[in-house]
């Protein structure tokens, strides 16, 4: 049994089908609700921080304190070697507490995009194994209007056509995705509910097209997820 703790920003973007994964898995999960003013459990207590997206910036201090202990925690997560995973803020953070810079794309991209791998990523034997499998190309859900320079020591792994930063590792066991392969069906309406779609722009499709795609696309990021996670599991265990 691993140890899997979830940093949840907001009410409406929850661990989705990770959640799904653990228990089949037969692993521990928990979560702390940062938004709620939750304090975390040590780090002793935990195998991997899994930090999950939410609408904020991760510099609104003034709006939401709790980033600044986020960030904290995160840095020594880091540097105790846990297993990593961010998914959009969360890639953010991860991008941040490394040395990266977060600042706003050029592009809001919202909906189910298509996202490219870099070819040798996804071969098998690949430096990158988290990514060993997954398809040449595969259309998750985004929601997200900033972006990231790569931290030091950062492999950049995918790009779409309005963010160049898509995906990126560091060593095997720390990963940040900005877009969402965790979500069900619930999830994605529960996205759209709590954070609503305002705007138009060559990367933001309506409420009615996310929903309408969502189960053409689910089954392949959800396949997607697994993988990744199978990998996570696998170099988390190799530490142990």
């Amino acid at each position: 049994m691993q140890r899997l703790h979830i940093f949840q920003h907001t009410p409406h973007e929850g661990a989705g089908e990770i959640a799904a994964w653990a228990k089949r898995r037969g692993h521990a999960l928990t979560t702390t609700h940062l938004y709620r003013g939750e304090t975390p459990p040590p780090l002793e207590a935990i195998d991997w921080l899994i930090v999950l997206g939410g609408p904020m910036n991760i510099y609104e201090y003034r709006n939401h304190p709790w980033l600044v202990a986020e960030k904290n925690y995160l840095r020594a997560a880091l540097s105790a070697g846990k297993t990593v995973l961010g998914i959009c803020l969360g890639s953010q953070l991860i991008a941040d507490a490394l040395g990266g810079k977060v600042f706003q794309n050029p592009e809001i991209e919202i909906g189910w995009l298509p996202v490219t791998f870099d070819a040798a990523a996804v071969q098998p034997g690949s430096a990158t194994p988290m990514f060993a499998g997954f398809p040449s190309t595969l259309v998750p859900l985004h929601w997200h209007g900033d972006t990231f320079s790569l931290p030091p020591g950062a492999v950049n792994l995918a790009s779409s056509e309005g963010c160049r930063h898509q995906a990126f590792a560091v060593g095997d066991r720390v990963v940040g995705l900005q877009f969402h392969l965790e979500v069900g069906h619930a999830d994605v309406v529960s996205f759209m509910e709590g954070d609503p779609i305002l705007g138009e722009g060559t990367y933001i499709q309506s409420s009615t097209t996310i929903l309408e795609a969502a189960s053409m696309h689910l089954p392949a990021a959800n396949a997607a997820l697994e993988r990744l996670l199978e990998a996570l599991e696998k170099a988390t265990e190799s530490q142990s």
